[in-house]
């Protein structure tokens, strides 16, 4: 299954530029390593068209962390539900307001990587 926390996928940058030589001094170390930011994309219509769309109407206490362990079975793909409802973080979110939870999360994964 395609995640994007799929090491053997991810770009390893090496980071030595001025603008972060106080962390390297503090670190005392010559660069920093990181991994670059994973390029996703929207899922096309017909993509859409096959997943099976639960509708959830937001509740007080609701987390994305929490739907994706309901939904998923696992808690690391909260970032599934907000991508794909395109709110990036719970504050962006009212009580009541209806969000998407798009299911199987193997197809979805396989759409958006």
């Amino acid at each position: 299954m395609a995640t994007r926390y799929d090491s053997s996928k991810q770009v390893i940058s090496k980071n030595d530029n001025g603008g972060l030589k106080d962390i390297i001094d503090r670190r005392n170390v010559t660069s920093i390593t990181h991994f670059d930011t994973a390029k996703l994309k929207y899922p096309s219509v017909e993509q859409i068209k096959n997943f099976n769309i639960v509708k959830y109407v937001w509740k007080h206490n609701d987390r994305y962390w929490k739907l994706a362990n309901e939904y998923y079975g696992d808690s690391k793909y909260w970032w599934v539900i907000a991508w794909y409802n395109r709110k990036p973080i719970e504050a962006t979110l009212v009580i009541g307001q209806q969000i998407s939870i798009p299911l199987p999360l193997s197809d979805v994964l396989e759409a958006i990587t």
